[in-house]
């Protein structure tokens, strides 16, 4: 197995960092509006949660690989949600 490198879980972490700021986003247009914005922020937390898989995987760290897979769907899902909302709202 792998050694976990320090710096191993900081994609992981940049991930959630963006689907939080995603989410403040889309609350200063009030949540249940959603924000077009807001998703689009959420959704690029897919990227360095990629990245966090491919060095789970690299060290074989499962720890790190599920944090990864776990930031992925999460940053799809409140990214998806909130581009939605928003586009309802826009609409409606």
């Amino acid at each position: 197995m792998g050694t976990p490198v320090p710096d191993s879980k900081t994609p992981v972490l940049v991930a959630f960092g963006l689907i939080a700021l995603g989410v403040v986003i889309a609350a200063l247009h009030g949540v249940v509006h959603g924000s077009i914005g807001g998703g689009i922020v959420a959704a690029c937390g897919v990227l360095p949660a990629l990245v966090g898989m491919w060095k789970g995987l690299q060290q074989e760290t499962q720890q790190t690989l599920a944090l990864s897979v776990a930031a992925v769907i999460a940053a799809l899902v409140v990214g998806g949600v909130l581009i939605v909302l928003g586009i309802v709202h826009a609409v409606v």
